[in-house]
């Protein structure tokens, strides 16, 4: 093959291409345009997406994550319709299963983090507690030091610091002791010989002459079951505070009025009694079993019969 011809062969290519080109172009300009009209949507979602964000969540480092996510996606669905016009159905494909299989291997490698990421996603949106409130969960309880995208920071009430990750606390029960107020129930119990109704009186009205009680929610008297050897009975009473401290402070306080009270009334609380049968089927008392050498006579008598025996 002479020079000649190779130009000859060269130029048909390149006059081929050209052809393809000049077909294509309408085509190129088109998805040129959806690109361009893509980036603008895009935009605009993530705006739309911060917007609606900061006025549920006060996170803005998850309002950004979120919004980010929302441009790169609207932006990739418009960058596939572009490849599509062009007749790049192939690399579509191609692109569409590297992204699944990236992302499933992905999703297996870093389940544990993912979990905790969209938990916390989701707990900075739903917002069941924030930073300062005094909550309950995992068998943990205390004041919330620092909430982010991984962990929850709680400081329990001996000091320590609890970092829990967020997907056991958006999947476990939890308890926000922050509602401005809490119920205070007081176990108590008075002995059985001792008049009932006088007991819940003095008993109110000792809960009641207490400063930080709440008199607008009243305080509640319930006498709960017979116990081994007393009638048990529950106080509840409210006090407007939701701090740990002030509670602790509310009970205690509410056990030295009661206990105050019932003495100066001739109320007794009772403590658990015992009673010892003896033989061998029971049901016989000590004096009947032991020879009356062990307990007749004085003290000396008894510390002598009973060394001798």
């Amino acid at each position: 093959m002479n020079l000649s011809e190779t130009l000859s062969n060269l130029i048909a290519k390149l006059q081929g291409w050209l052809d393809a080109l000049i077909l294509l172009l309408p085509n190129l300009v088109a998805a040129i345009l959806i690109v361009l009209v893509s980036v603008v949507i895009a935009r605009l979602i993530r705006r739309g997406v911060r917007g609606v964000l900061s006025r549920t969540s006060s996170y803005e480092q998850v309002n950004h994550l979120l919004a980010t996510i929302a441009y790169v996606v609207a932006l990739s669905i418009g960058t596939f319709i572009a490849l599509g016009v062009v007749g790049a159905d192939k690399a579509v494909t191609s692109l569409l299963a590297g992204a699944g299989i990236l992302g499933l291997a992905l999703g297996f490698a870093f389940q544990d983090l993912a979990a905790n990421f969209i938990a916390g996603i989701l707990l900075s949106i739903r917002r069941p507690f924030l930073e300062g409130d005094m909550i309950q969960t995992n068998d943990f309880t205390g004041i919330v030091d620092e909430i982010n995208l991984r962990s929850t920071h709680l400081r329990t009430f001996q000091g320590q610091l609890a970092i829990i990750p967020n997907a056991q606390v958006f999947q476990s029960p939890l308890t926000n002791y922050n509602t401005g107020h809490r119920r205070i129930d007081l176990s108590c119990g008075v002995a059985y010989g001792d008049d009932l109704e006088k007991a819940r009186s003095v008993s109110l009205d000792a809960i009641k002459g207490l400063d930080f009680v709440n008199k607008d929610k009243g305080v509640g008297f319930f006498f709960t079951e017979f116990g081994d050897s007393s009638i048990n009975f529950v106080l509840a009473y409210w006090i407007d505070s939701d701090q740990h401290a002030d509670f602790l402070h509310a009970q205690s306080e509410g056990i030295i009025a009661l206990k105050k009270a019932l003495d100066d009334n001739g109320l007794t609380i009772p403590f658990p009694i015992r009673t010892l049968d003896f033989g061998v089927v029971g049901g016989e008392r000590l004096d009947e079993i032991l020879p009356k050498r062990f307990y007749e006579g004085d003290g000396g008598n008894k510390s002598t019969s009973m060394s001798e025996s």
